[in-house]
């Protein structure tokens, strides 16, 4: 074969390639752009290191000959596929084209899909899809329906191996939406919306009336369904977010997470948690203030913030040190855990002790949420999560106890007897079976009115109960809390735990053989 013969072959392939590059069309693209959004390459050239990105498959096309698709062929069949680099990084990426028939996922284009998460599965590194489609190709049928399902089962398959990270960058509608359900985090543009049936199916099915962004826009998912962890205003803003939220996580389940060197001195004392947390316990205080002056130079990335907002968890580092934060906020219902906060911290903590991320947890809680709509809602079996999440973590786990300890939330909220490798409780902790107040009326109150001045026969035992047991003396005397820390040396405390279990291992010796747990689901 001369130079020549190969010239004409190559310059066969870039037209090849230039069809491929143009997906559905300018007109169509131009289109996209005009409604705010970016196109498709656009995206990944934005969000991965410059020059990175390598394609594959970008010449796979449907092979459905139904309602007219014999006739139309567009290369790549609407989903850019492929590996790059974020900081280095090898990541692998999916990205659905919304001009190429409304980004649907047929089985092509799934096979591009399944393809790219199993090759990220093999070589260790996390995977990324960015999302941009109206669901599941009617026009191809039930392989449609095959091709979503094969992309469910490689989410799952992949689900506690690489980090799974989607985008949502428009609509995600119906089968689509399942997938990045299945990963670990979701990341929405305001403007973006995902639901499993359109407003006119609601409809018909109810006559309730709704639009998309009512149904399911980023407002919703992320502070009433929790379905997304994260809102940006723009795409420009959700990939400097999905950066970030990888410069916390390893490649994989068998390497640890980066350690990244920091110039805030690990012996910083923090004296300014004596004002910012009131020794009174019915006070509130904002949690994030004592997170964000432990960390490392005070960079808390919070993950489902507007949801279930008794409680906040999120990434930081400690000494350089990635941790997974869990924390109860005294600011919303005085830090109660409720049904929602339940499911959050069960997801949280089973994500970083998949991933080989110490979990810190800060307690300040009065409890389970009492009420009618919360037993009947089940904060029996959510509640369970918790137990059950905590109890499987292998990872270093070390809890700060900073005031209320009650009951079950006490035992829920990394304990030592759910498996914590050390307890510190600050001297204001109060650890009991619940409220002083409560149980003082519970224990006293046929003796109590039996007295001449109950009130004051009550006030009497009440500071009597504290001083026996809402206090951190009693457990730490039971070996339940490993020791009682001056506030001010949270940050160092929890640095020369981490640097001593650093090298933990998992005990297996006591673990029965099975296939796997049943959590309370």
């Amino acid at each position: 074969m001369n130079k020549k013969d190969i010239r004409d072959l190559i310059e066969e392939v870039k037209k090849y390639r230039e069809k491929s590059i143009l997906g559905g069309g300018t007109e169509k693209i131009e289109k996209q752009r005009k409604k705010g959004k970016l196109w498709v390459r656009d995206r990944i050239q934005r969000l991965l290191d410059p020059g990175s990105f390598e394609e594959l498959q970008w010449m796979r096309v449907h092979r459905s000959t139904y309602f007219g698709l014999d006739k139309i062929k567009y290369y790549g069949d609407g989903v850019v596929t492929g590996y790059g680099r974020i900081d280095g990084r090898l990541v692998y990426i999916y990205a659905q084209d919304f001009s190429v028939m409304g980004g649907s996922i047929g089985e092509s284009h799934a096979d591009k899909i399944v393809r790219t998460i199993n090759m990220a599965i093999e070589t260790g590194a996390p995977v990324i899809g960015l999302y941009d489609s109206g669901g599941a190709r009617i026009q191809e049928g039930v392989a449609s329906l095959h091709g979503s399902g094969r992309i469910f089962a490689a989410n799952v398959k992949a689900s506690g191996v690489i980090p799974q990270i989607s985008l949502i960058l428009g609509p995600c509608a119906g089968a689509a939406s399942y997938s990045p359900g299945l990963t670990d985090f979701i990341i929405m543009v305001r403007n973006a919306f995902m639901f499993i049936t359109g407003p006119e199916v609601v409809k018909a099915a109810t006559g309730v009336e709704t639009t998309f962004t009512e149904l399911g826009g980023a407002h919703i998912h992320s502070a009433t369904s929790g379905v997304a962890h994260f809102v940006t205003d723009d795409e420009d803003n959700a990939f400097q977010l999905t950066r970030k939220l990888l410069s916390y996580l390893p490649n994989s389940f068998d390497e640890d997470p980066p350690y990244v060197k920091t110039s805030d001195p690990i012996d910083r004392r923090t004296d300014e948690l004596y004002e910012i947390v009131p020794t009174d316990p019915m006070k509130p205080f904002d949690v994030r203030e004592v997170i964000t002056r432990i960390l490392d130079d005070g960079d808390f990335l919070e993950v489902h913030r507007d949801y279930a907002r008794s409680a906040v968890v999120g990434f930081g580092r400690i000494g350089g040190f990635t941790v997974g934060i869990v924390a109860n906020q005294p600011m919303v219902n005085a830090g109660v855990i409720d049904i929602d906060a339940s499911n959050k911290i069960a997801r949280f903590v089973r994500f970083c002790d998949s991933f080989n991320i110490p979990i810190i947890t800060f307690v300040d809680t009065p409890g389970f949420m009492p009420g009618i709509d919360q037993e009947h809602g089940g904060i029996i079996k959510h509640g369970a999560k918790i137990l059950y999440a905590y109890s499987e973590a292998t990872v270093p786990i070390i809890t700060v106890i900073m005031r209320k300890a009650y009951g079950g939330a006490y035992i829920a909220m990394g304990s030592k007897s759910l498996g914590a490798d050390i307890v510190y409780a600050w001297p204001t902790a109060e650890i009991a079976v619940m409220g002083p107040e409560g149980a003082v009326r519970i224990l006293y109150r046929k003796e109590a009115a039996k007295q001449p001045n109950p009130k004051e026969y009550l006030e009497e035992k009440l500071v009597e109960y504290r001083k026996i047991f809402a206090n951190p003396y009693r457990a730490a005397e039971l070996g339940y809390v490993d020791d009682i820390i001056d506030p001010a040396l949270t940050r160092l405390k929890i640095y020369k735990a981490l640097e001593v279990l650093k090298t933990k291992k998992e005990e297996m010796l006591h673990i029965v053989p099975r296939k796997h747990g049943n959590i309370p689901l």
